[in-house]
């Protein structure tokens, strides 16, 4: 699975931040990394969302703003963490998981990390990435437009909806390995060839990247919804309970879609083998055809005086009648047989 800093390049780090109350709303970009004191203090609820880890130094002053621990901020930014629930009671929440993409163009699964800081009043995310179209954007609309319960409620419903919104970008990329998985068996069946088996390991591969970034989520979200942590409110338990089923039906897709490329392994061995059986089985058919043929010209290539059919006007024609015969009546036999 291909890192988006290799597929598309450094891009700067961008910095926005969205503050809300049931009636009001107010979203700027942050040019200065130091002004998110402001924003560690002010009232409501608070959303804070760094895109991209290139200025180590920005995302450390945002993260150090907001109380993060320096082993948090390590974390941040070394982005091959597992994902992974940390917390220290009623200070902070702090998560990692993988947010997952199907690029169109390349036909691949793209990962970035994702970490979330959360404390009483605000969320703050870091994305690995500053991609344009993320997950996040359906919760960005739901807070403009004050959909739903997100703006009535805290920075931990806040959280669980950035959460809800990486787990339902699972069932996109699950989708479309799963159209990936129907046009292989479609190949298998029709037209296996050399690159058959390297899209099928390929395929293999991407699954197994996807079945790590899903399976400690399972964790991290189950250690949630159990309210160990006071900054979890009883009402947003319910809601990850929810999740923890979201999650759940992910890994149940991408297990059957793992079951479906092992067996089409298995396929695509025994079409080889098949196809190699015939191809024996003709060549063996051939060669006992021209065994007794051999053998009749064989005999009349010795170098005898006295053979009485050489002398014969008949005798050329009537070998010739003969080995036809042979041929024939043994492709007769093998036919009834079922070899043919």
């Amino acid at each position: 699975m291909p890192d988006k800093a290799d597929a598309a390049g450094p891009r700067e780090t961008q910095i926005t931040a969205i503050s809300y109350s049931p009636s009001e709303y107010e979203e700027r970009e942050i040019v200065s990394p130091g002004d998110c004191s402001e924003y560690a203090a002010r009232p409501g609820v608070t959303w804070v969302n760094v895109s991209g880890l290139q200025n180590a130094t920005a995302v450390q002053q945002v993260a150090a703003c907001f109380g993060a621990h320096p082993l948090i901020i390590e974390d941040i930014l070394h982005v091959e963490q597992r994902p992974k629930l940390d917390f220290e009671q009623e200070k902070y929440l702090f998560l990692v998981v993988r947010m997952l993409q199907y690029e169109e163009s390349r036909g691949e699964v793209v990962a970035e990390q994702v970490s979330l800081l959360l404390n009483k009043q605000s969320v703050v995310s870091f994305q690995e990435e500053k991609l344009p179209g993320d997950a996040f954007d359906p919760v960005r609309r739901r807070l403009r437009n004050n959909e739903g319960p997100v703006r009535q409620a805290g920075p931990d419903y806040l959280a669980y909806s950035l959460l809800d919104a990486v787990v339902d970008g699972y069932f996109g990329v699950v989708e479309q390995l799963g159209e990936r998985v129907e046009d292989l068996e479609e190949e298998l069946v029709a037209r296996p060839g050399r690159g058959t088996l390297q899209r099928i390991h390929g395929l293999r591969h991407e699954l197994l990247t996807l079945r790590k970034a899903i399976w400690p989520l399972r964790e991290v979200v189950s250690e949630l919804q159990r309210g160990n942590s006071p900054l979890v409110a009883p009402a947003t338990v319910i809601y990850l309970r929810d999740l923890h089923d979201h999650v759940f039906r992910v890994i149940d897709n991408v297990e059957t879609l793992r079951e479906m490329v092992a067996g089409m392994i298995d396929i695509y061995l025994s079409s080889v083998s098949n196809r190699l059986n015939e191809v024996m089985k003709v060549l063996t058919i051939i060669a006992t055809i021209f065994i007794p043929l051999t053998f009749v010209v064989g005999v009349y290539g010795m170098n005898f005086r006295y053979m009485p059919e050489l002398s014969s006007p008949w005798g050329y024609p009537a070998v010739l009648v003969l080995m036809a015969a042979t041929a024939g009546g043994m492709l007769v036999y093998f036919r009834r047989r079922g070899w043919l």
